[in-house]
């Protein structure tokens, strides 16, 4: 169906006439130069200009410039048919920490060493793109706390706004998870009661930010928000220096206590991922989340066209401006640089 976001803008298709009539035409002055040959060029000028097809095809032209810049701006679009959005699902924020500690490389893919940041990428990044019918939204964290992307369908966009998150694009030498699980409050706060989730992966402790994370959670409780938490890292991994092999414990700095007790406080659950799998498993029981009936929701796609008519209007005018120049003219000048053309005056002279 077509449509116009500003059908106000047809009042000014007799503007053109209402100038030509109230405007006051600028005062003619006589030429102050003497041409021996003038009466030949007025001559060819007005055999040019007498061309009655030729005038109206201009007026024609100047109307059909002026109704085409009209309709673009009325800015007419087309809306196609009515698009059924999922009925079912969940509206699920997904909070990631992208901190200095995430580029950590104790996670073993195939038979090589990755990092943290690079194996929630790869996983989280496959459990978007299962998640059809769910809103999705994108936060990230580290010293401070940041929206990434929205509540939204499209899973396409959360999915590239999550591989494009770098370490160091926060300041990366904090942790605030008190502040991602606020800042996912106040995004969720809106949304259907039971169909609020918050996802939040870290592998550290807090440390940063304005809100610890027990208030945020308690916060998030008042709000029905169910939080699962995922603790990322490694138990142990063994390091080779000068003095020989020793054994670390990557994850040293995880608060796992204070992650149980957000999850378990909001009607959730924290899970540990050791490796790959553990946090590919831990996804794939997320999938499994009870989904809700939410509002019918439709939308129409939308299709501008005013650069149509736009483009069209210039085009004319640039095909009239060349019918425009005197052609009949120049070519008579260039008859008239014959000597034996020229009026008798000029050729004396």
């Amino acid at each position: 169906m077509l449509e116009f976001t500003w059908p106000w803008a047809f009042l000014l298709l007799p503007l053109p006439p209402l100038v030509y009539r109230l405007a006051t035409r600028a005062p003619r002055q006589d030429a102050a130069l003497y041409v021996p040959f003038f009466s030949a060029l007025t001559r060819l000028q007005s055999d040019h200009e007498n061309l009655t097809s030729g005038r109206i095809l201009n007026l024609i032209c100047c109307v059909l410039i002026w109704l085409l810049v009209v309709l673009a701006a009325s800015r007419p679009q087309w809306l196609g048919e009515p698009v059924q959005l999922p009925s079912t699902g969940r509206d699920l924020m997904l909070a990631v920490d992208i901190s200095g500690s995430m580029e950590a490389q104790d996670m073993i893919v195939g038979n090589r060493q990755a990092s943290r940041i690079d194996v929630v990428k790869a996983v989280v990044g496959d459990f978007v793109e299962r998640r059809e019918g769910d809103r999705l939204g994108l936060i990230l964290f580290a010293a401070h706390a940041y929206i990434q992307a929205p509540l939204t369908f499209d899973r396409k966009v959360v999915g590239e706004l999550l591989e494009e998150a770098d370490i160091g694009i926060i300041e990366e030498s904090a942790t605030a998870i008190g502040d991602a699980i606020g800042l996912s409050v106040i995004h969720l706060r809106s949304r259907p009661e039971n169909s609020r989730v918050l996802v939040l992966l870290t592998d550290g402790v807090n440390n940063a930010g304005e809100v610890s994370p027990e208030q945020a959670g308690q916060l998030a409780r008042t709000e029905n928000i169910r939080i699962y938490t995922i603790g990322i890292g490694a138990d142990q991994i063994t390091q080779r220096t000068f003095f020989g092999a020793r054994t670390i414990n990557p994850s040293a700095e995880l608060d796992e206590a204070v992650l149980t007790r957000i999850a378990e406080a909001t009607g959730g659950r924290y899970f540990r991922a050791r490796d790959v799998s553990d946090l590919v498993g831990i996804y794939e029981e997320l999938d499994r989340l009870e989904a809700i009936e939410q509002d019918e929701q439709t939308y129409r796609p939308t299709r501008v066209l005013f650069h149509w008519p736009l483009g069209g209007a210039v085009l004319i005018s640039f095909l009239l401006a060349l019918v425009s120049i005197p052609w009949l003219s120049l070519s008579g000048r260039a008859v008239l640089s014959d000597p034996e053309e020229l009026p008798a005056g000029a050729r004396e002279a």
